[in-house]
Formats: C-alpha cells, sequence, structure tokens
C-alpha cells in the first residue's frame, strides 16, 4: 500500500481531500496530517509516507520551508503541492525542490485521481528500478568470485586479452603480483589402468581431491598461492616467492613443495602424478612461460630433478626457446569443444588456424611436433571421454604410435589432425542412406542457427518430410545423442561462452539461449557443467 500524508491549515480541505481521494482504487492508504509545516515536518519523519500533499501558505512553517527541510534530510518521497496561489517565484522554488506536482485550488476530483496515479506509476518504476539495480548488484557480486577464477586461469595458461594484462587490471586481492616473483607447478594426473576405468564424476572427484591436497600442502611453503584447473588432467598451482628469495632457495623449495604434493596424493589417492616445475618469473605477466614450461618438462622428461619420482624441470636454454614456440592452451580448450559438439568444419578450421601459428621461418623440428600430436591426441581422448566416447574404439593406440613416428612437418601434423577430426566425427554418423545424412545436417545447421527459439522435433520432421518418431531415430543414430541433448549442449555452450565473456548476467544469458525460467536453466547448466552460474560463488 502507498502512504499519503496531507498538510493544509484549512481543515476542510483535509477533511475534503481524504473523502475525495480513491484509496482502494489507488492501492493506498492515508498516512497521516498536519495543520502547518512544523507539524507535517515532525509528522512525515515518523510516518515515511510515499507521497506528501501540501499547501505553501501555512502558520509557524510554510510548505515551502519544510520541503526544503525535508530534501536536507534526504526525503525520497513523491512531494505534490497543493495551493490557492498560482506564483511564477514559487513554482520556481517547488521545482528546484525536486516536487513532482504544482497543482492550483481549487482541484477536481478526476484531476486529483489522475495526478495520483501518475505519481504512484512513477513510484512504481522506482520501485522496480531499484529492485533491478538491487539483484544487478546482488548477481555482480555473487559472480565476482567466478570472474576473478576465470581471470586467474587466464593469466597462468596465457589465454588473457591485451586488455586485461596491465597492473591497474590486477583484482584487488592480487595486486601483491606486482611486487613478488612467480613460479607454476604443474600437475598431471597420469591416466594409468585405475584412472582410465572411473567414470567421468569420479575422474572429476579425483581432481578435486588433488586440487584439496596440493592447496593444503601448498600453505605450508607459501603464503599465497592460486590453483586452477586447464584442460584435461592437467591444473596448474601458481606459488609466489618473495622478491627478495634467492633464486637458487626458491627452486629448492619448489622442488620440495612439488614432491610433498606427489607423495600425498599417492598417499592418501593412490593416484600417480606427474609434477613439472616453470622457471621463476619477475613479472606476473610472464606467468604464462612458466606453465608451459612446467609442461613441457613433464612431456619431455629430460630433465628429472628427482631420480625416479617423475618431477621435471627445464633444463638448457635450448630446451627453454622449445617450450616457448607456441602457446596451445586455448587451441586446446576450443578444439576440445567443437569435438565435443560434433563441429567439424569449426575443428578443422582450429587446426588450421593452429598451423599458421606454428608455421614460419623457425618451425618447430619433429620432436616438437610429435610432442603435440600426443598432446592432442590427449585432449581429443578427454574430450571424448567427456560425452561417453572412448578414442580407442575409433583410432587404436598403437596406430597413434606409428603415426606420430611419421609427422615431421607443420603441414604433416595438421593433415594427421584433420584425419583425425574427420573420423571422430565421421565415426558418430550413421550409415544411412543420403537423403538421411543430409536431414540431419540441416537439423544440425538449423540448431546451431536458432538455438535461442522454440526448437522442436516436429517442427524440424515437418521441414525435412520424414515421421517425427523416425527422425528421432535418424539423429540419434548418426550424432549419438537424441534431437533434446544436442540441443541442450549448443546451448550450454553458447552459455559457458557468454559467461566467460563477462557482458551479461545469468538470467541474460538464459534468455539469449532459449531460456526464460532461469531457475530451470540453472538445473540443466549445473547438470551439463557440474557448475550452478548463480550458486556455485555460494560455495
Amino acid at each position: 500500500m502507498w502512504k499519503i500524508a496531507i498538510i493544509d491549515d484549512d481543515r476542510q480541505v483535509l477533511q475534503g481531500m481524504k473523502n475525495a481521494i480513491p484509496w482502494e482504487e489507488l492501492h493506498a492508504e492515508w498516512a497521516g496530517e498536519a495543520l502547518n509545516g512544523q507539524d507535517g515536518l515532525e509528522m512525515i519523519r515518523a510516518e515515511k509516507p510515499d507521497i506528501v500533499i501540501t499547501d505553501i501558505y501555512m502558520p509557524v512553517m510554510n510548505g515551502l520551508d519544510m520541503i526544503e527541510q525535508l530534501r536536507s534530510d534526504c526525503f525520497e518521497g513523491r512531494i505534490i503541492i497543493l495551493s490557492g496561489y498560482s506564483d511564477f517565484e514559487y513554482a520556481r522554488q517547488a521545482l528546484r525542490l525536486n516536487v513532482s506536482d504544482y497543482l492550483s485550488k481549487p482541484i477536481s476530483l478526476p484531476t486529483l485521481k489522475e495526478v495520483l496515479g501518475q505519481t504512484i506509476n512513477g513510484l512504481m518504476e522506482d520501485e522496480e528500478r531499484k529492485l533491478r539495480q538491487d539483484e544487478w548488484e546482488e548477481r555482480i557480486k555473487r559472480l565476482a568470485p567466478i570472474m576473478e577464477k576465470e581471470w586467474i586461469k587466464g593469466a597462468i595458461s596465457g589465454t588473457l586479452g591485451e586488455l586485461y594484462k596491465q597492473d591497474e587490471d590486477v583484482a584487488v586481492p592480487y595486486r601483491y603480483w606486482t611486487s613478488t616473483q612467480h613460479a607454476v607447478i604443474g600437475i598431471d594426473i597420469v591416466r594409468n589402468e585405475r584412472v582410465g576405468s572411473v567414470s567421468l564424476s569420479d575422474l572429476n572427484l579425483f581432481r578435486f581431491a588433488v586440487r584439496n591436497i596440493a592447496c593444503e600442502v601448498a600453505a605450508g611453503f607459501f603464503a599465497h598461492f592460486e590453483y586452477t584447473e586447464l584442460h584435461g588432467t592437467h591444473s596448474a598451482l601458481l606459488v609466489h616467492p618473495d622478491q627478495h628469495t634467492d633464486v637458487k632457495a626458491a627452486e629448492v623449495q619448489l622442488l620440495q613443495l612439488g614432491k610433498q604434493i606427489k607423495d600425498a596424493v599417492e598417499s592418501y589417492l593412490k593416484l600417480k602424478l606427474k609434477i613439472g616445475i616453470g622457471g621463476i618469473k619477475s613479472c606476473w605477466k610472464e606467468i604464462p612461460d612458466s606453465t608451459e614450461e612446467a609442461f613441457r618438462a613433464i612431456d619431455w622428461k629430460s630433465h628429472p630433478l628427482e631420480p625416479g619420482a617423475d618431477i621435471y624441470g627445464i633444463g638448457n636454454t635450448a630446451e627453454k626457446k622449445q617450450t616457448q614456440l607456441i602457446r596451445p592452451v586455448k587451441f586446446y580448450q576450443e578444439l576440445g569443444a567443437a569435438i565435443k559438439a560434433g563441429q567439424e568444419t569449426l575443428a578443422c578450421q582450429l587446426a588450421d588456424d593452429f598451423a599458421g601459428q606454428l608455421s614460419g621461418p623457425d618451425e618447430p623440428d619433429s620432436e616438437y611436433l610429435q610432442l603435440l600430436a600426443r598432446e592432442i591426441s590427449a585432449i581429443m581422448a578427454y574430450s571424448m571421454y567427456e560425452v561417453g566416447t572412448v578414442l580407442d574404439e575409433i583410432c587404436p593406440s598403437e596406430v597413434h604410435d606409428q603415426e606420430w613416428a611419421s609427422i615431421a612437418t607443420v603441414q604433416q601434423l595438421t593433415s594427421w589432425l584433420k584425419d583425425k577430426i574427420t573420423s571422430i566425427c565421421s565415426s558418430r554418423q550413421w550409415k544411412g542412406n543420403g537423403k538421411h545424412r543430409q536431414a540431419v545436417d540441416f537439423m544440425i545447421q538449423y540448431i546451431h542457427d536458432h538455438y535461442p527459439k522454440d526448437i522442436t522435433l516436429a517442427d524440424l520432421a515437418d521441414k525435412v518430410f520424414i515421421s517425427r518418431n523416425y527422425l528421432s531415430h535418424i539423429f540419434k543414430s548418426i550424432t549419438g545423442d537424441s534431437f533434446n541433448t544436442y540441443l541442450t549442449r549448443v546451448r550450454m555452450e553458447k552459455a559457458k561462452e557468454l559467461l566467460m565473456e563477462r557482458k551479461m548476467l545469468v538470467y541474460e544469458v538464459a534468455e539469449k539461449v532459449g531460456y526464460q525460467n532461469v531457475p530451470y536453466f540453472s538445473t540443466l547448466f549445473k547438470k551439463y557443467s557440474g557448475m550452478n552460474p548463480t550458486d556455485l560463488v555460494k560455495s
């Protein structure tokens, strides 16, 4: 209910206004009355009405002085002046005091009703605006940790855009980065028989447990550290040796930390780890170099820091130069997403773009290219594993070994990768007649073009002239997914992309990908990705 107060030194006016206002129709109630500005001021302070109707000429304190005092008190209600005097100076002062309306006595009932209706509509708009503002602020506050984590992940993996690489863009809790050293410890869960036999949910539990152990151990060595999960079974622990710490002493400290993490994980979780230790960097913008060094050290295994312990570092200058030829983290993530979605054209385009980065006068040697092929195979295997497909069933591992050995140029690597992409995507297609494949290709393209809209299988069945039930069978045979599952995955992938851009709120992203019901969107998003866009930050 909207509260309305009336202030006038004429009792007849007070009573007449109380009787004339259509209280129920306006969803309003009487809040109080006064015969002068002073009493009106005290009443308004006590009752806090939404609307004040006041005269100007009154004893003790006139209406304008009362309004000025109310504005000094930060009174935010609407004020309507109802005066028997039409004076320009009064109107000018009223305008300065942010008065909603200036009416002359006598006033007709229709005019009074119209003015109060407009005033209440304005109050409702203000209230809605404030609610939206509060909601946006709350959502921004709740999303801040996710945005912060993504910024950290980008800073570690090297995927930060140039606009986010300035010292002033470092989040307040991490401003200390500008005055410390930095080093990355790369952690890779060995995909042995035990790890390879577990479900994806169990593998994610392993990753979560490794994270907890690594952070607990790191807390005994460094006051500040950050942990982020990368692609597949890879994760990174970023630590910050004091700027005055001797490099040799810091390297010993890093080795001890790596050993304790590895021993603790093997002891408590019975999991094997490979540990890579990147170089110590003096500037936070060089952190991705340390990340690449850490994982290249694991891949090369050429400089073991602890005999027989699967802990490696970067040895000589030639090796360090080789690790900096390319940063494939972003490429791996994009390639994995394209393969999971069965987007053969996009995946091949990514392969060509990656080849462009590798090509040039300093083209990598065959050993490095074969290393990339092994890594890419692991990424493809993990990406397919996440959607319930085993890569070895399509491309046996012994075939991989033979193919890797024949790669000596960037062109050969690209051809091998594009052949694998085609094999993976075509393996999921139903070997029906050309008409059926064309129908499913049309459906897939239609889904990607119209995913924000209300798409149904019945609608598409009409477009391709195939019965709904038969089309459902064909679609699942060719893609490996039901129509609804595929549509949901496309929407969720796009939602994840939009959320990571940090330009939209969760409800806006939901609407953008075709969901008006935000709670339902959140439920689907959590089921698909394991994260709730609105509740994850509470944990």
